[in-house]
């Protein structure tokens, strides 16, 4: 791995306040979906900086950095970025279709979608598993460069 990785603990705490955020989100779609459009579109706005600039950019990021890293023993490895970074792109698309679901009152669009977003979220914050890096992955596999 290069110098250029990243502490693997960190996509995992942003992955865990994102789930806070989709299950609060969840919780509160039928009485106020309107709430739940906002939550939605924040953490949509904290995954357009994840995809555009590195999970490590977000202010979970910067915070897991600034604040948790330091309280922590160095990890054993550091990892590629671009998996997930990837990721939070995957994370965009759920979240803004979440989003236009909560806030148009198709509630039920917002719901199914931020559940999928909320999956994904306990998988990595829960196991260690991101979805989003798997397809990457995947798809680095399938088009013959090395993963």
């Amino acid at each position: 791995m290069t110098a250029t990785g990243i502490d693997p603990r960190g996509p995992r705490f942003t992955a865990t306040v994102t789930l806070v955020v989709f299950a609060v989100a969840l919780l509160l779609s039928d009485a106020a979906p309107g709430v739940a459009a906002v939550l939605t579109g924040v953490q949509a706005a904290l995954f357009a900086i994840g995809a555009g600039l590195g999970v490590q950019k977000t202010p979970t990021g910067l915070f897991f950095r600034s604040v948790v890293r330091p309280r922590l023993t160095p990890p054993a490895e550091l990892e590629d970025p671009a998996p997930p970074r990837f990721a939070q792109a995957v994370g965009l698309v759920f979240a803004v279709v979440a989003t236009i679901g909560f806030a148009t009152g198709a509630v039920l669009l917002g719901q199914v979608f931020a559940g999928f977003a909320f999956v994904a979220a306990f998988l990595n914050a829960v196991f260690g598993f991101c979805l989003g890096c798997e397809m990457y992955l995947l798809g680095a596999r399938l088009r013959g460069r090395p993963a």
